[in-house]
């Protein structure tokens, strides 16, 4: 019954995963990315796999219009590829602005700079907030 949430980006990939009664989203991991290989969609089935996931939401980066990037077309063939992979059905939620809370909300918590300043904190953070918000909106 569980969701995991996906912050998919260019060097890191944070997750979050909600708790069995689709209530509460929490940071999970961050993955590394490798300049120029594929996303490591195999280690992520595994993940999903061992948290029981039954869907995935994906953040898509859309422009502070609300349009589509260039970049989104890579997030979607990636998401596309690991529902697929996983028989699970996937769902894209605007992102925008994600990053900026999941910053904010990390500073605050009192935790030393260096920890604060972590990118893999705020990454699992932006993608706890981005499948919180598909929570609250009733979607699940």
């Amino acid at each position: 019954m569980r969701v995991l949430g996906i912050d998919y980006g260019e060097r890191r990939i944070g997750l979050a995963v909600t708790d069995p009664t689709r209530t509460i989203a929490s940071p999970l991991d961050t993955l590394k990315r490798r300049a120029g290989k594929r996303p490591p969609l195999s280690r992520l089935a595994e993940i999903a796999r061992d948290l029981e996931v039954e869907a995935l939401v994906v953040g898509l980066p859309l422009d502070l219009q609300g349009n589509e990037t260039t970049w989104c077309r890579e997030v979607r063939a990636f998401g596309d590829a690991l529902a697929s992979r996983l028989d699970v059905p996937v769902t894209y939620v605007d992102e925008r602005l994600t990053s900026v809370q999941a910053t904010r909300a990390v500073r605050s918590v009192g935790l030393g700079k260096k920890e604060r300043e972590r990118k893999e904190r705020v990454d699992a953070g932006a993608a706890a907030l981005i499948l919180q918000a598909w929570l609250d909106r009733g979607l699940a």
